[in-house]
């Protein structure tokens, strides 16, 4: 560990000076020591598990000290949780304003969807298609943050990009313009000063920001929200271009690193009770097209003395009409033939394919799979669709509508809780709403009415 004394000068290496020869020989450096597992390290330096753990713990502490935050003595972390657990309010659980505080959207009906708001101490996904007001509504989060409850936590927030830079410009609109935001006296105002911004290129920069530099940053700066926009960007750049090649390892890779990202965050939101929120993307969601097989493959089972019903493998017949909750038959589909595939699941935990008159081509999954949303503790799902009017042709000298040639009039627009922990699922569509200059705002219009739309 020839860089020891170079990362922390002052540590006293005396009690461990048998151990850093060996240290030394396998080529450990600091870095090594302190993100490796001990027992990883002490089979690599022929070493004791338990004093390298004991080193690597006097390392972590003096880093600690080095960067000015707060030491926990060993055992004191055990005392604080139980005097934690005891400080409560009738007999258990959270003190009353930690349990009602939330961090609002700043409208009224979109936080009666989320009963209140972001909870803190969850990871929080929000999704939808490009156009749908993801980035607003994360804007919106960055500066609700700083107000004191109920409305926020009154604490900073840090926002994590890993494709454009933060839209200062539109932060400085909504300051000026959303009413929550106008009335409130100027000392009391969020400010831009108190949104710290990074930006993640790819993968490994991502690791190190958020394993190493957001702790520090969420305990120098009191912060409260942590937004990362978008999740899936990193990903697709550095799984797509091998997945041609090495599919199937590929996946295996990425799966394990969504696994670990996810326990990362989970773990980061639990104990610094904070809120951490991610956008993701969206993509179309494809089902087979029926076609004939050549050799189906069938079982016949008797279900009374009098008739028999047959029964064909999905795989060659993936449209084969069924009677039960996969069949959507208002809309002209069916998502799968079989309700426990995932084509017919997921449409209770991606937030489309659940209303029945949706349109085959209208349906969107959330990127990054099954294995992503089982990280997630929230889902808000931001749902746009098209409303068309009939364009108007002179013929004649007379205006007349063509009713074959369409075009997009409008988009409406939908807020869903898809699910959540402390919050149930949306009913229908959600609630509707419209991005205006000074934010997200719900409509009065009634939910769930597509007759527009269709």
């Amino acid at each position: 560990m020839t860089d020891l004394l170079q990362v922390l000068p002052d540590f006293d290496t005396r009690p461990y000076t048998h151990l850093l020869p060996s240290l030394d020989k396998a080529l450990i450096a600091t870095n090594d020591l302190v993100t490796l597992e001990p027992h990883h390290v002490a089979k690599r330096a022929h070493l004791p598990s338990a004093d390298v753990r004991k080193l690597a713990e006097a390392v972590v502490r003096a880093l600690h000290i080095h960067l000015g935050l707060p030491v926990q003595e060993p055992g004191h972390a055990a005392a604080a949780a139980a005097a934690a657990t005891t400080t409560t309010t009738d007999g258990g659980g959270l003190k009353d304003d930690d349990d009602c505080c939330c961090i609002s959207t700043l409208d009224e009906k979109l936080d009666a969807a989320l009963l209140g708001g972001i909870r803190p101490g969850y990871l929080v996904e929000v999704t939808g298609e490009s156009g749908a007001g993801k980035t607003q509504l994360l804007l919106t989060l960055l500066l609700a943050s700083q107000l004191p409850p109920p409305h926020g936590l009154a604490r900073s927030a840090v926002y994590i990009s890993t494709e454009a830079p933060l839209a200062t410009t539109r932060l400085t609109q909504l300051l000026s313009s959303h009413p929550s935001l106008v009335a409130l006296p100027q000392t009391k105002k969020p400010s831009l000063s108190r949104i710290l911004s990074i930006q993640t290129p790819d993968l490994e920069s991502q690791e190190h920001i958020l394993r190493y530099q957001l702790p520090v940053a969420i305990k120098k700066h009191n912060v409260g929200l942590v937004v990362l926009d978008s999740v899936a960007a990193n990903f697709r750049a550095e799984f797509d271009k091998d997945s041609s090649r090495n599919g199937p390892a590929s996946m295996a890779k990425r799966s394990a690193q969504l696994v670990h990202l996810g326990a990362l965050l989970r773990d980061l939101a639990r104990t610094e009770n904070i809120s951490i929120v991610v956008a993701n993307q969206v993509a179309d969601r494809f089902t087979a097209a029926p076609a004939p097989s050549p050799n189906p493959v069938s079982r016949t089972t008797s279900t009374n003395s009098q008739s028999n019903t047959t029964i064909h493998n999905s795989s060659l017949a993936p449209q084969l009409p069924v009677n039960g909750p996969s069949t959507q038959s208002e809309g002209g589909f069916m998502l799968s033939p079989n309700p426990l595939a995932l084509d017919h699941q997921q449409c209770w935990f991606t937030g489309w394919g659940d209303i029945r008159s949706d349109s085959l081509d209208a349906l969107k999954t959330p990127s990054l799979g099954l294995v992503w949303t089982n990280q997630i503790a929230c889902r808000i799902a931001l749902v746009k669709k098209p409303v068309l009017a009939s364009r108007s042709s002179v013929i004649n000298g007379k205006d007349e509508r063509n009713e074959d040639q369409s075009h997009i009039s409008k988009w409406q627009r939908w807020f869903k809780v898809v699910f959540a922990s402390w919050a149930p699922p949306s009913e229908d569509r959600g609630v509707e709403y419209e991005i205006l200059r000074s934010g997200l705002r719900h409509t009065d219009s009634k939910t769930g009415n597509l007759a527009a739309v269709e």
